[in-house]
C-alpha cells in the first residue's frame, strides 16, 4: 500500500511544481494577466466549457483513431516488405528519415489545399506523423529474434513464411506497442494541428475561435484537455498491452 501511494505521489511532483511556477509568474505579472491566465482561471474555464470541449473532442479523437488504424495497416505492410527486401529497405528507410525532418505544421496547409477542409487531410496528417514510429517498431520487432533461434527453426524444416508467422510476428508485438504509445500522442497533436488550418468542428477549430476572441483562459483549457486526452489514450494502450502482450511476454510494467 505504501509503495502504491508513494508511486502515485511521485507522479504528481512535476505537475505540482509546474503549477507553482505558473502561479508565481501570474502573481508577479511577468506577462500581462489577460494573456497569461492563472491556473484557477483555466480550471474554471475548463469545467465551464467541458460539454463544448467533449463535443469538439469527439471529432478530434475520431480523426486520430482513424489515422492510427490506417497507420498500423500501412506500417505493417511496409515493414514486411522492407524485412524481405534489403534493397527496398535501403530505399525506404532513408525516405522515412527524411519525412521526419519536415514539421507537420508545414505539411498541414498543403494537405488542406489539395484535400479540402473535410476530415481527409486530418486523417492523412495523422498517418504521416504515426507512420514512422510504427514502421520502425515493427522492423525492430522482426529483427529482435536471435540468429541461433532462427537457425534452430530452419533445422526443424521451417520455411521463411513459417518463421515469420510463428516467430518474427509474435516477437514484434511488444515492439509494436512501444511504437503505438508514441503514435497515439502524435495522433492527437497532429489532428489538432490539421484542424488549425480549417474545419467546422474539432479542438483545433475551437482553439482558433477562442484565440481570435482573446479568451486565453479557454485557450489554456483546450491545451489542458488535449494533454488529458493524450494521457488517456496512452493509458488505454498500456492496459491493452498488459492484457494481450504480457500474457506471452511476462515483463513487469515499470
Amino acid at each position: 500500500m505504501k509503495i502504491f501511494i508513494s508511486k502515485h505521489l511521485a507522479t504528481l511532483i512535476l505537475p505540482i511544481f509546474i503549477i507553482l511556477i505558473w502561479q508565481t509568474v501570474y502573481i508577479f505579472k511577468v506577462f500581462p494577466q489577460f494573456l497569461f491566465p492563472s491556473p484557477k482561471d483555466v480550471l474554471l474555464a475548463f469545467f465551464k466549457d467541458f460539454p463544448v470541449l467533449v463535443k469538439h473532442a469527439s471529432y478530434t479523437v475520431s480523426e486520430a483513431l482513424l489515422g492510427i488504424l490506417f497507420s498500423i495497416i500501412i506500417s505493417f505492410i511496409t515493414a514486411i516488405l522492407m524485412e524481405h527486401s534489403k534493397t527496398l529497405y535501403r530505399i525506404l528507410y532513408s525516405s522515412l528519415l527524411v519525412s521526419q525532418s519536415i514539421p507537420s505544421i508545414i505539411i498541414a496547409p498543403l494537405l488542406v489545399i489539395f484535400l479540402g477542409y473535410g476530415i481527409l487531410p486530418k486523417i492523412f496528417l495523422v498517418i504521416l506523423c504515426c507512420f514512422f514510429p510504427l514502421t520502425i517498431s515493427f522492423l525492430d520487432g522482426f529483427n529482435s529474434l536471435d540468429s541461433e533461434f532462427i537457425n534452430l527453426l530452419k533445422s526443424m524444416g521451417a520455411n521463411k513464411y513459417q518463421i515469420f508467422i510463428h516467430a518474427r510476428l509474435p516477437f514484434s508485438i511488444p515492439y509494436f506497442f512501444s511504437g503505438l504509445k508514441i503514435s497515439v500522442s502524435y495522433a492527437i497533436i497532429s489532428a489538432v494541428i490539421s484542424e488549425w488550418m480549417g474545419g467546422n468542428f474539432g479542438l483545433g477549430v475551437y482553439m482558433t475561435k477562442v484565440k481570435s476572441a482573446y479568451a486565453f483562459d479557454k485557450l489554456f483549457a483546450v491545451v489542458l484537455f488535449v494533454c488529458i486526452l493524450s494521457l488517456i489514450m496512452i493509458r488505454v494502450v498500456f492496459i491493452i498491452q498488459n492484457k494481450v502482450v504480457f500474457k506471452f511476454f511476462p515483463v513487469k510494467e515499470k
